[in-house]
């Protein structure tokens, strides 16, 4: 069960926005085609739920992840959604030239005007060998990330059009940028450049509270916001009862296992949380990765997250959930809808009272 960051209650003071972040899962015996259909299927059930955006993120050489170009999947949801974000939490920038990404998403923004995010991180999404076969100059363009993001915006600005290097598909065109990040380097760049900023909580709890507070100490308002805006990625797996929704996380107890062993497997059915598994889950290379994970029915993630978003006052969740069936998925994400939508209803009821 997630603890709280601090010991000074702020209580929410607006809605909180709240969105899915996908990295195309494959389950036990599921093919690659069934998996990307599963994240369409999860789209536009949160697209009905109320879920602001729908990130896909980037990944490479994991049996257990289809998540590997998130440009062709953002353009397969968009093209079967209608009103939900679409975007990349995030496009790993290091592995790619700024320029295709301008272009890319560039394209996507034109044929969708209104509804594409480009979140942009600094990590490989795989491991040392595999970064450099993608390219063999990723230490030094990881390096460079405030400069290769420097580009990008470049390339969208209007201004970039009496330049000798473009990006025409681009230019002018309304897709923002999002600094996704780990720990504090990417905290103290967000706010510099006055972007909005992602928190990978979801397997990273270390530095999440010294990430946002620097994020918002060091803030500098530009053309993109005015104010800080924080987006705090967790882990969410909700059902009719606890027992159902512990059951459904055993899965992913056994993922994050298989990563610190090496032992990467797809997505495992679901199992009863016996004491073996909730000894997994205590441990403290697993709790660390694990810590803001919200798993129950409805009301007991409800209060879990009255406490965390006091703690955090984050204006907006993104919620992973790795698990062995896109029905319970898309259920789970059902129940969080409802869960984030009772919780802005007391705001709202709250911020009425007041007036």
């Amino acid at each position: 069960m997630p603890t709280p960051l601090n010991n000074t209650p702020r209580p929410a003071k607006q809605p909180v926005a709240y969105s899915i972040l996908d990295l195309a899962t494959v389950s036990q015996g599921e093919t690659i085609k069934q998996t990307l259909n599963n994240s369409l299927a999860l789209a536009q059930a949160a697209e009905l739920a109320g879920y602001t955006r729908y990130w896909l993120a980037e990944h490479h050489n994991a049996d257990s992840i289809a998540s590997n170009a998130p440009p062709l999947l953002i353009g397969y949801v968009a093209d079967n959604t209608t009103t939900i974000r679409v975007g990349s939490g995030g496009m790993m920038l290091p592995n790619h030239s700024p320029m295709i990404v301008a272009e890319q998403f560039g394209t996507l923004g034109q044929l969708y005007p209104g509804r594409i995010d480009l979140g942009l991180g600094r990590a490989p999404g795989t491991d040392g060998q595999t970064a450099q076969a993608i390219r063999s100059d990723f230490m030094q363009a990881a390096h460079s990330f405030p400069q290769e993001i420097s580009k990008i915006q470049t390339y969208f600005s209007l201004a970039n059009r009496q330049a000798t290097v473009r990006a025409p598909v681009a230019e002018g065109t309304d897709v923002p940028l999002y600094i996704l990040g780990s720990s504090t380097d990417s905290a103290h760049l967000a706010a510099k450049l006055g972007l909005p900023y992602a928190f990978a909580s979801h397997f990273a709890s270390t530095h999440l509270h010294q990430a946002l507070k620097i994020y918002r100490d060091e803030f500098r308002p530009s053309q993109a916001l005015a104010q800080p805006y924080i987006i705090v990625a967790i882990n969410a797996y909700l059902a009719d009862t606890d027992e159902q929704a512990e059951q459904l996380f055993t899965s992913l107890i056994r993922m994050f296992v298989g990563v610190l062993t090496g032992a990467r497997q797809p997505v495992q059915p679901p199992t009863p949380m016996t004491d073996e598994l909730e000894g997994m889950w205590q441990h403290p290379a697993v709790q660390q990765m694990l810590k803001y994970s919200f798993v129950g029915s409805k009301q007991t993630v409800k209060n879990q997250l009255q406490a965390f978003l006091t703690d955090t006052q984050a204006d907006e969740l993104i919620v992973a959930s790795a698990m062995y069936s896109v029905a319970d998925r898309i259920k789970s994400a059902q129940l969080f809808g409802d869960v984030l939508q009772e919780l802005n209803a007391q705001v709202m009821t709250r911020a009425e009272v007041r007036l």
